[in-house]
């Protein structure tokens, strides 16, 4: 068995998820996004905006400013010259997936309409009409939000209509039958998901493409997942996909064998390692990025300690007094390291990026460090349509990032 170095592992990882590439030197465009996504996957969703929403930081991360409707036009609109990229389903948390992932996750649907079917307390068993009504609704209305759909079936108290449904068990059963397949997300309006059926915001070709056994289809999620990583244990290409221990583990074994998954063992890091044999080493990784919490390269917060010895919580459900870095927090990424963290806020009304609260890690030249990082901030600012930004004074690297901007 190979023996590596965690300096390799580090940049065999950045160079898995585009971390190790030149960014476009115009303005980025559907090519550029394909890129992407052939190397991270997916995007996960967020509903907290307070910098900007989770599926669109990754992108800025690895392309620089770029259009956001580059992703809006690839998740939520269909054209026979731009057609759907991406569709929105439980991937790694709720994400943006490709749309031929769709039969990937049959297998997940299933598992989750037995799930809702076993509990008595479901809605799946208590309003089963409700259910029909929804799903009359939605093929009549749709693309729709669940509040308008609330208002048809008089969950508003607006229309004695239906059995006097309430608002909740309206949205319940909506997120229930996109759960399981039978509704998914043709538009948003803000972050208001707009229902339709899948044959309607789906290809054909998606729709009637030959559902893999739950083994092929492990098999292949594993596959994607060693891909955005290029190195990891078991458990990190597991929670990649979220899938269960058991199903990762066989999948990862059949790998293995068909040569697809080297075994390795990294200096430095306890559990056995695998390394996906057309995975990159880069001799160095040059450049810099903001990553915000949902970012790939970090939302599995002990992978982050074990490849970059970075430890990273989010701190969004922590009390004010109790934070220690701040509630939305962006790890700032130079030369191949983590080496800083900002706590960020688009504040619309003032048109000013907020930086309230920054912090070097140990050991870091906190000149360059706040040089680097000033000029991304700036890039942010302008990506976002802000005119300014501003640094409080919280975090030891406040002082320099100050006097860098």
């Amino acid at each position: 068995m190979r023996t590596i170095s965690s300096a390799a592992a580090r940049r065999v990882a950045l160079a898995a998820q585009g971390l190790a590439d030149r960014r476009p030197r115009g303005t980025p465009t559907r090519r550029n996004l394909r890129s992407v996504l052939s190397r991270i996957q997916l995007l996960q969703l967020d509903s907290v905006n307070v910098a900007v929403r989770a599926h669109y930081a990754p992108l800025f991360a690895r392309l620089g400013p770029y259009p956001p409707e580059l992703v809006d036009d690839a998740a939520w609109s269909h054209s026979a010259r731009k057609p759907r990229l991406l569709v929105e389903y439980w991937a790694h948390e709720a994400s943006l997936i490709p749309v031929r992932d769709w039969s990937l996750l049959r297998f997940r649907m299933r598992d989750l309409q037995r799930r809702y079917l076993d509990d008595p307390g479901s809605v799946a068993n208590n309003a089963p009409g409700l259910a029909d009504e929804v799903r009359a609704a939605v093929k009549d209305l749709g693309p729709v939000g669940a509040g308008r759909l609330e208002r048809e079936l008089g969950a508003d108290g607006s229309r004695p209509k239906g059995g006097w449904w309430n608002r909740s068990e309206v949205k319940r059963v909506c997120e229930w039958l996109f759960a399981v397949g039978e509704l998914t997300t043709a538009t948003r309006n803000g972050f208001e998901r707009r229902y339709d059926l899948p044959e309607r915001v789906l290809p054909d070709e998606v729709l009637n493409a030959p559902e893999p056994g739950r083994e092929a289809a492990a098999r292949e999620l594993v596959t994607r997942a060693a891909r955005a990583h290029g190195i990891g244990t078991e458990p990190d290409l597991r929670d990649y996909y979220r899938l269960r221990p058991g199903m990762s583990k066989a999948a990862v074994a059949e790998l293995v064998e068909e040569g697809v998954l080297e075994p390795v063992t990294v200096r430095g890091w306890r559990e056995q390692a695998y390394l996906h044999t057309q995975a990159r080493v880069p001799r160095t990784v040059p450049g810099r990025a903001l990553l915000c919490p949902f970012d790939p390269l970090v939302w599995n917060r002990e992978r982050a300690q074990r490849v970059f010895g970075f430890h990273y919580r989010i701190e969004i459900y922590v009390p004010r007094q109790r934070r220690r870095y701040g509630y939305y927090v962006f790890p700032f990424l130079l030369d191949g390291r983590l080496v800083a963290r900002v706590d960020l806020k688009a504040d619309r009304a003032s048109g000013t990026l907020l930086v309230r609260g920054a912090f070097a890690e140990d050991g870091v030249d906190h000149g360059r460090v706040a040089g680097e990082l000033a000029a991304e901030l700036t890039t942010m600012a302008g990506w976002l349509g802000l005119d300014d930004v501003r640094v409080d004074d919280r975090g030891d690297l406040a002082p320099a990032l100050r006097r860098s901007g």
